[in-house]
């Protein structure tokens, strides 16, 4: 396995500029913190941009698509063919994200990371496929080191692709049945918990099959000692294509000094392995919602992070980061336009 860019040292934020915005927090014409999340994230914008006037108007969303074998294993309420269906959805223009994007003006591109059948070409969609779906993890490893390098890789160029294009944020989504087993899977294994914490419908299954979903984490975790020590071991044994491209994708924003909003508990698992690995990172992310997995509040704890939005969602595909793209933006706008004291004469407290 080659990922010689994945120990790259991460960009610091300026810390000159994070106290000048704090700073200038304090002077608007507001109490201080009455804005709560939305002064906290000017902040940070403000020390990852490197800027007083922090911003967010090019937005590069990108979608990673992959299956996997565990499906096999009776853990998903959709069959697998809807992955590439919904890659061809993607391209289209007909999915959720594609709505948001457009919303948003951001630009949207969708990584085929190994679908179980190759969607061909498809405009908008990029080829970086690392195998046809991953291996059933019930029974062996998900992947080799070739196709975790393969699939790592993917993720880096996508974000090296929006650097290259000025983006001003970097959303990563993930589209692939099945893969709330491996997330849950990866977060099991790196927080030591029990797969009857973390297992949830995904797509819908009933209490029965989430039973089943977790028995089927269980036996793919007693396969294994010491995973919480190797967190690039636990994503190739138990993880996706699309998870492994979301942490290459997560760390080289990191290195770039890129912002990344994160999605929901597919993403948030990618991230927990990304900082497991290289703990900086997580001063280059940001949390957008809470899913309504149930196994998503562990992994926002044990990373100690607070998302923006709980509003009960669990489609995936980076829809929940889209939708609270226009709180940042707002962040920016309040930080930016509003008056301080001296400026509008306003007695301070």
């Amino acid at each position: 396995m080659t990922l010689e860019w994945l120990n790259n040292r991460v960009k610091a934020l300026n810390s000159s500029f994070q106290q000048s915005a704090a700073g200038h927090q304090l002077q608007l014409t507001k109490p201080p913190g009455s804005l709560g999340q939305l002064e906290d994230i000017a902040v940070r914008l403000s020390a990852m941009q490197a800027t007083n006037k922090p911003k967010l108007e090019q937005i590069n969303i990108n979608i990673f698509a992959a299956d996997h074998g565990v499906v096999s294993a009776g853990i998903s309420a959709f069959p697998q063919e809807v992955t590439v269906q919904m890659v061809a959805n993607f391209s289209a223009g007909g999915a959720a994200i594609s709505v948001l994007a457009n919303s948003l003006n951001a630009d949207l591109e969708v990584v085929d990371v190994g679908t179980l059948n190759d969607p061909g070409a498809l405009p908008g969609v990029i080829s970086r496929r690392a195998g046809a779906g991953t291996a059933n993890l019930f029974e062996q490893d998900a992947m080799s080191t070739e196709q975790l390098s393969c699939a790592m890789d993917a993720g880096r160029e996508a974000v090296m692709r929006a650097y290259d294009k000025q983006a001003d944020l970097f959303i990563g989504g993930d589209m692939g049945i099945g893969n709330t087993t491996p997330a849950a899977a990866i977060a099991c294994a790196l927080l030591n918990a029990d797969p009857v914490a973390l297992a949830g419908p995904g797509t819908g299954l009933d209490s029965a099959g989430v039973s089943h979903k977790a028995k089927v984490i269980q036996t793919a975790l007693d396969r294994y000692q010491g995973l919480d020590k190797n967190p690039l071991e636990t994503l190739r044994c138990l993880g996706g294509f699309e998870i492994a491209a979301l942490v290459g994708a997560y760390i080289s924003c990191a290195q770039q000094g890129l912002p990344a909003l994160v999605d929901g508990y597919i993403t948030t698992a990618a991230a927990l392995v990304a900082v497991s690995l290289q703990p900086e990172v997580k001063h280059w992310l940001l949390f957008s919602h809470r899913s309504a997995e149930p196994g998503h509040k562990a992994m926002l704890d044990a990373l100690e992070v607070a998302p923006l939005l709980d509003l009960g969602m669990r489609l995936g595909e980076g829809s929940g980061a889209a939708t609270a793209v226009p709180l940042l933006r707002l962040a920016c706008d309040l930080h930016n336009g509003m008056a301080t004291f001296a400026d509008a004469g306003v007695a301070e407290g």
